[in-house]
């Protein structure tokens, strides 16, 4: 598996995947849900309703649309709330059943954004250690994972948290 951390506009990347930051109900939104339905037009908010509403740390995935993705994968990231009520373990579950997704639709190429880390407030450091451990666990647990898994960070801020972690857990 290749792990990059990169920055970018993730609706115009050339992956099989990409996961959208979804709220509950599965009805749009801010920020990188809203450009996610902006860039795959009406169908995709349509589609993905009809498979709400889920809970934090669940995913679901549909087609594209006009997106060069050929899927979404809507995953509902935890609202940080201090960290006592089980966000870093629904984080992970984010990342570990998107890719569970993945591997289901026989997805090579994936792109997360950095999940929960705008309006729900999860510590960046925090989230960026939840995103990479769990995609290197899950791989590493799994025979079957997608080639190529990008971390999309719109932030410069949050790019450089995951990039920290990233370097500093390669070497250890």
């Amino acid at each position: 598996m290749n792990l990059q951390i990169t920055s970018g506009d993730i609706t115009k990347l050339e992956v099989d995947a990409i996961v959208n930051a979804a709220n509950s109900a599965l009805s749009g939104g801010g920020g990188v849900d809203g450009a996610i339905n902006r860039a795959a037009g009406p169908e995709l908010v349509k589609a993905s309703r009809e498979l709400g509403p889920i809970s934090a740390g669940e995913a679901v995935i549909t087609e594209g649309f006009a997106l060069p993705a050929k899927y979404v994968i809507h995953a509902v990231g935890p609202v940080w709330q201090g960290g006592d009520r089980a966000e870093h373990d629904l984080l992970a579950r984010c990342y570990k059943r998107s890719l569970g997704l993945a591997n289901e639709h026989g997805v090579e190429s994936i792109a997360f954004p950095a999940i929960s880390c705008g309006a729900y407030r999860f510590p960046i450091e925090q989230a960026a250690k939840v995103a990479i451990d769990s995609v290197r666990g899950f791989c590493a647990e799994h025979e079957v994972c997608p080639a190529r898994v990008l971390l999309v960070c719109f932030d410069p801020k949050v790019k450089g948290a995951y990039e920290r972690y990233f370097e500093k857990s390669s070497v250890a």
